[in-house]
């Protein structure tokens, strides 16, 4: 069942049932959600409960009984929660410890109170169609202003202050100062300190994934002091400088928020085109990456002369920011396959323009380019070499130099039409030959067999041999 029909179904077998939150403010946005929460008054959890059941076959859920909390899951991964009024009130530290109770006759205004922002406190009657808006969320969406509902309740949940950034972020929205006082108190008074990072981690995941500028978020934590006290690989970034004819922009931690952005936009592109569109497991990995790739930055960057002018260098930083790239993602909870993106981001960023540049000067021909594009997939792998181009454009183009953020990126098409040409994605870590191709040889598995693949592999990094007949020819004369 979509969405839109399972509220039609509620509204017209549910008395006083309310559309609320997210939805509502989507809508005036004028986005369309993929889940929705509905709230029904008058109207005990037993009650609830059993007409949801009948109105949904028993695809229910039940979350909270006892406080009246069900979800109904429509299928595709698309749910709709449904509960009666609640109030929830701090009995513990972090985001876990809450004790909930139900209240079918609680009034509109009380009910929206427990909720975070007045954007997110807005009720749209099922039955009227009418905006029920006791706290201005409607203005303030208007006049994009981000602001807490209540400031008694909002301190209950520290949640809400990763929460009010991804929102500032995702709808280019200003804290308003108050609210701004109210979290920078919550980061100072530790109350960030017990939040489960699972819970950190999905609003980290809608900043990089759902707002445009992603940028907004992080210097909104910076302000707040989140980065300060929780994030110290990024603190650093702030300190470090960088050479004035490459990144004018400033220093590192304003070069990597363009990056983050333009990685951002980067992810973002739709085309028919199978080499270029990406997934959402995709985008979060470029996203995440492009955060990451400059964090070896501060422990390699020295300041010295050269002919009389003062140069900033930070040499060695790819390999320098593994070791910082797994401290940080330690804190959130992306997964294995984000955490290789982030290192190989780290480690090979700087690669397609360096080896484009090599090409460039005549120092490597169009077959050397080639075999050394193979050992970079090869080396990144089973990261797509899809996604490290996009980070190293967003790289590229996060700088103030005029035309980076418009102009073609030459490194990535030059990689990207080799890659096409010679299909060296294929199977990047595929052996010229094999184990069978040995045994008519004389060889036997075992040790030896391992090390004439590894000679041959070596000998076709190195550019000696580059197809499988001489790979067979190089292994003839190793055995003999």
């Amino acid at each position: 069942m979509e969405l839109k029909a399972a509220i039609e179904l509620i509204q017209g077998s549910l008395p006083r049932a309310y559309l609320v939150g997210g939805f509502v403010r989507d809508e005036l946005l004028g986005v369309t959600s993929k889940d929705a929460d509905i709230e029904v008054f008058g109207m005990e959890s037993e009650e609830l409960e059993k007409k949801l059941h009948d109105l949904f076959d028993g695809n229910v859920e039940t979350v909270g009984r006892s406080f009246g909390v069900f979800k109904v899951m429509l299928g595709g991964g698309v749910d709709v929660d449904v509960a009666i009024p609640r109030r929830e009130s701090k009995s513990g530290k972090g985001h876990k410890d809450f004790v909930v109770e139900g209240d079918p006759n609680m009034s509109l205004e009380e009910a929206a109170r427990r909720r975070d922002f007045t954007i997110n406190a807005m009720y749209r009657d099922l039955g009227s169609g009418e905006l029920v808006d006791p706290y201005g969320g409607a203005n303030d969406l208007a006049k994009k202003v981000l602001k807490a509902v209540d400031v008694k309740t909002f301190v209950e949940d520290p949640l809400r202050v990763y929460r009010g950034v991804q929102f500032a972020a995702r709808f280019g929205m200003t804290v308003d100062e108050e609210t701004f006082e109210l979290m920078k108190s919550m980061v100072e008074d530790g109350e960030l300190d017990h939040l489960p990072a699972e819970r950190v981690t999905g609003e980290i995941k809608k900043l990089l994934l759902q707002a445009e500028r992603p940028s907004i978020g992080f210097e909104s934590m910076n302000a707040l002091g989140i980065i300060e006290t929780y994030y110290p690989e990024l603190l650093v970034l702030a300190d470090t400088p960088q050479e004035p004819d490459w990144h004018p922009e400033g220093d590192v931690w304003i070069h990597t928020m363009m990056v983050v952005d333009q990685a951002a936009s980067i992810s973002r592109r739709v085309s028919d085109n199978p080499f270029e569109g990406f997934s959402d497991e995709e985008r979060l990995q470029i996203v995440l990456g492009a955060l990451c790739h400059d964090l070896g930055k501060p422990s390699t960057t020295a300041i010295g002369e050269k002919n009389g002018v003062q140069r900033i260098r930070s040499l060695g930083h790819e390999e320098a920011g593994v070791e910082p790239t797994k401290s940080l993602l330690s804190k959130w909870t992306f997964g294995q396959s984000a955490l290789e993106a982030a290192l190989a981001s780290a480690k090979e960023h700087l690669k397609p323009g360096m080896l484009s540049m090599t090409v460039d000067k005549g120092q490597m021909n169009e077959e050397q380019y080639v075999n050394s594009v193979r050992k970079l997939l090869k080396r990144i792998h089973p990261i797509s070499w899809r996604i490290l181009l996009a980070i190293s454009e967003a790289d590229y183009r996060g700088r103030t130099i005029p035309g980076v953020d418009s102009e073609p990126y030459v490194a990535g098409e030059r990689m990207r039409e080799a890659i096409r040409t010679f299909k060296l994605d294929e199977a990047p870590t595929k052996p010229l030959i094999s184990g069978s191709d040995l045994i008519p040889l004389g060889v036997e598995p075992g040790v030896k067999m391992g090390e004439i693949i590894k000679k041959t592999e070596m000998a076709r990094d190195a550019g000696e041999i580059k197809t499988r007949e001489e790979a067979l020819e190089l292994a003839k004369r190793i055995t003999t």
